[in-house]
């Protein structure tokens, strides 16, 4: 394996590039760009679901605020039902 000598200076850089999170290590090395990802839309539909979601809860928890065994799923689908009924 060859022997890398670096002055202090330049290991100084390296560890600052490091610490940057940069990928731009290497003198003259090329440096890339990130794509930008585009953020989701909420559809019609899943904002019914999701307002009917949290008006529907309360009928299928506890005091505490638990969910009643079976509670999640059943609400779910009462929720999914409500959501197709409120489609024009």
């Amino acid at each position: 394996m060859p022997e890398v000598r670096l002055s202090v200076e330049e290991y100084l850089d390296l560890l600052e590039q490091i610490a940057k999170g940069g990928k731009k290590v290497v003198a003259g090395g090329r440096q890339m760009k990130r794509a930008v990802k585009k953020s989701r839309t909420a559809s019609a539909y899943s904002k019914r679901y999701g307002a009917a979601f949290k008006r529907l809860q309360k009928k299928y928890k506890t005091k505490s605020g638990a969910w009643r065994k079976g509670g999640f799923k059943a609400c779910q689908k009462a929720a999914h039902a409500a959501a197709k009924r409120g489609r024009k």
